[in-house]
């Protein structure tokens, strides 16, 4: 397996420098534990809500409609979502403000119920997700398979990543460069794919002091287009 220093070296070369990739790794940051603890759970709710209405939809559209959507979902507080009776589903239905995908909608309640679930066994969502390791995120992800609504997958990874919970995504720059360093040997498609990436990321985590979003972010750097030293795209 290829040590990080090479898939860094990579990406350096690629993106033009040591410092312009450290710039573009630092547009992510990761938040501590006590600062996810502290995010309200209606945030949790919102940012899930986001990551699966964005599945398969073009994202402006959603961003631009962001306002109804907090409206029309009571600001996401989780009780009140995980509460819908079925008349507020059918009016969903009919609620310009927001797109109106059935299954989509009930995902809301679902996920509501499962942040409510979640409070009651620890004291907020916020605090069960904070204090997940990032050493086992592959089962945070299982979790989210298991108990979370259309909420799996890269979807959660991406979900984690906005909240600021150091997070790996699997996107193709992502797969190439763990193909390349000979971590797996095609895209990450089962939990034994996903467990091999957990093990290379801990090593290299624990090599550089990295987390799971800034080394997740080297990799899909190192496996794009040629830059030179202006930030001028070059040949590949």
């Amino acid at each position: 397996m290829q040590s990080f220093d090479e898939i860094y070296e990579r990406a350096a070369a690629r993106r033009g420098g040591a410092e312009a990739l450290e710039a573009a790794v630092a547009e992510f940051p990761s938040k501590r534990p006590d600062e996810l603890a502290a995010i309200p759970d209606d945030r949790w709710l919102a940012e899930m809500t986001r990551g699966v209405f964005r599945a398969g939809f073009n994202w402006r559209v959603i961003e631009n409609k962001w306002t109804g959507f907090e409206a029309a979902f009571h600001g996401f507080d989780p009780p009140l979502n995980a509460a819908m009776s079925e008349e507020e589903f059918d009016a969903h239905l009919k609620d310009t403000r927001i797109i109106r995908n059935a299954q989509k909608v009930a995902s809301v309640r679902a996920n509501g119920q499962f942040l409510v679930d979640l409070a009651s066994e620890h004291g907020s969502a916020a605090k069960f997700f904070a204090a997940w390791p990032d050493s086992d995120f592959v089962g945070l992800l299982d979790v989210m398979k298991k108990r979370a609504a259309r909420c799996h997958g890269e979807t959660a990874m991406r979900f984690f990543r906005s909240m600021g919970k150091a997070a790996f995504i699997t996107t193709r720059d992502v797969s190439a460069a763990l193909i390349e360093a000979g971590v797996i040997d095609k895209p990450p498609s089962s939990r034994k794919d996903l467990q091999a990436v957990q093990v290379a990321f801990n090593g290299w985590s624990e090599a550089t002091g990295r987390d799971l979003t800034a080394l997740s972010r080297v990799l899909a750097l190192s496996t794009g287009p040629v830059y030179g030293p202006e930030g001028q795209m070059g040949r590949r």
